[in-house]
């Protein structure tokens, strides 16, 4: 099965050797994006809360690319570097979803990319 390279301008370009997302047959998968604003690559500022906004307005803007929307994704992964922060996590993700929600893990790491506070990666399903 073929492979397309999913590419937007209105999340943060790859920082690294990865793609946005890679879509298979009608799976995408979203690389992890961290709280980087796409027009200055630069982190967004105002704190956790903000960064979680901007991590979900960069995952809706690669999903979108794809032909989808966060509610085709079926499996969300939470990085966070401190996870007194996962009931905030929820409140905004309400925000966000609508039920079904997805499969989701919350993991707590040492660090993430440009000191971080969450970083996000995503399984997207199109046409379920």
């Amino acid at each position: 099965m073929a492979r397309e390279i999913i590419r937007t301008d209105r999340a943060p370009q790859a920082i690294g050797t990865y793609s946005q997302a890679v879509k298979v047959g009608t799976t995408v998968y979203l690389s992890g994006q961290i709280p980087l604003v796409p027009e200055t690559t630069e982190m967004v500022e105002g704190g956790i809360e903000a960064e979680i906004r901007q991590v979900f307005d960069n995952l809706q803007a690669v999903a979108q690319a794809a032909g989808g929307d966060l509610k085709d994704l079926v499996k969300l992964n939470i990085y966070l570097t401190d996870l007194s922060h996962f009931p905030l996590v929820n409140q905004v993700m309400a925000e966000y979803f609508v039920q079904p929600y997805p499969a989701r893990a919350a993991i707590g790491v040492a660090a993430l990319p440009k000191a971080a506070g969450v970083e996000m990666d995503a399984v997207m399903e199109l046409g379920a």
